[in-house]
């Protein structure tokens, strides 16, 4: 059987699919997937052995100029691209607009979820079966689901396995100290950072117990957060720029991560890397870590879980989100060597 999966973005929704695929995978000897998803994603896709080919999109390019798209052929290629081949199945994984303007594309039967369950209920007039599944429930478990549905095989609630802890990526080409922690500082919402100064203090603690840390970065604005945090603390070093494999080598031969609620956090629980991701504007119901030596620590501030991406609690905007701020680096030092095994 030859399915398409249709999920774009972003890295951590795209990691929340792994374990769908892994449970179709061993329901249905011999199934593989194709997968339309973000060209600056492609590796998490590559990374699962049921998926045989790649079509990359670059919607994000296209939403910000539309018409030089057209104009250099761009989007009439990804058509073409997406409908080259016929399949017998087309799961949405993403439910939105976006995906589902792509499923249009598709040749093969549209499947999604019903508008009482889609991310986008519009998305739902695109597919041709429909199906639903709750919306209370974790990203992750809902996608399981929704392949239990389409593909027609029981589901079966055990631990998601991502498919891709046992992989072995390519190591890295500069050296590494040792003992490391990888220290996730970035998130795409200014709600998710914890504080630079916080850094700087569980770094403080990290040393006093005998770890170096590492920290990544993917653009200048992280690698420029990630130097001020490192700054003058001689056992931090700001990795230069990394790949998705090279971040995942880099957070499967370290010690532990400590996170934000940020793609690499999802990376690191797929992997079975010993972790604890702080949450404050967002929630573990629905999208926290899962995997093997996960940990989290949950703001204790009465408006957390706010999902808005700048913290403006009573209609003041707040440099550091008040959610972060309660979350105090010995408090989450402490809970970080309790929960994890060194």
């Amino acid at each position: 059987m030859r399915v398409l999966f249709v999920k774009l973005t972003s890295m951590g929704d795209l990691i929340h699919a792994l374990p769908a695929m892994t449970d179709a995978s061993k329901a249905i000897p011999g199934i593989t997937f194709d997968w339309v998803i973000e060209k600056s994603f492609a590796e998490v896709a590559k990374w699962h052995p049921a998926v045989k080919n790649i079509i990359p999109s670059s919607h994000r390019k296209w939403k910000k100029d539309f018409i030089g798209s057209i104009k250099n052929g761009e989007i009439q290629q990804f058509v073409r691209d997406v409908r080259k081949e016929k399949y017998d199945l087309v799961i949405d994984g993403q439910t939105s607009m976006k995906s589902a303007f792509t499923m249009m594309f598709t040749r093969g039967l549209r499947c999604g979820l019903d508008r009482h369950s889609a991310r986008e209920s519009w998305a739902s007039f695109a597919y041709q079966k429909k199906f639903f599944v709750d919306k209370n429930l974790h990203a992750i478990k809902r996608l399981r689901l929704l392949f239990s549905q389409v593909l027609a095989y029981p589901f079966v609630d055990s631990q998601p396995d991502y498919g891709i802890a046992h992989i072995k990526f390519a190591p890295v080409k500069f050296a590494l100290p040792k003992p490391y922690l990888v220290l996730v500082h970035n998130a795409s919402w200014q709600s998710k950072l914890w504080p630079e100064a916080y850094w700087r203090q569980l770094i403080i603690l990290a040393n006093r117990d005998g770890f170096h840390v590492v920290l990544p970065w993917g653009n200048q604005a992280e690698k420029e957060r990630a130097m001020r945090i490192a700054d003058n603390h001689p056992n931090a070093e700001v990795l230069p720029f990394c790949s998705l494999s090279q971040h995942a080598a880099i957070l499967q031969n370290s010690r532990g991560a400590i996170c934000s609620d940020t793609g690499l956090s999802h990376l690191a629980a797929a992997l079975n890397v010993q972790a604890l991701t702080l949450y404050g504007s967002t929630s573990i119901q629905f999208i926290g870590t899962t995997g093997l030596h996960q940990a989290h620590m949950v703001s204790s501030f009465p408006c957390k879980k706010c999902y808005k991406q700048e913290c403006n609690y009573q209609n003041q905007i707040h440099a550091d989100a008040l959610c972060q701020l309660t979350m105090r680096p010995d408090m989450v030092w402490e809970k970080f060597k309790n929960k994890i095994r060194f």
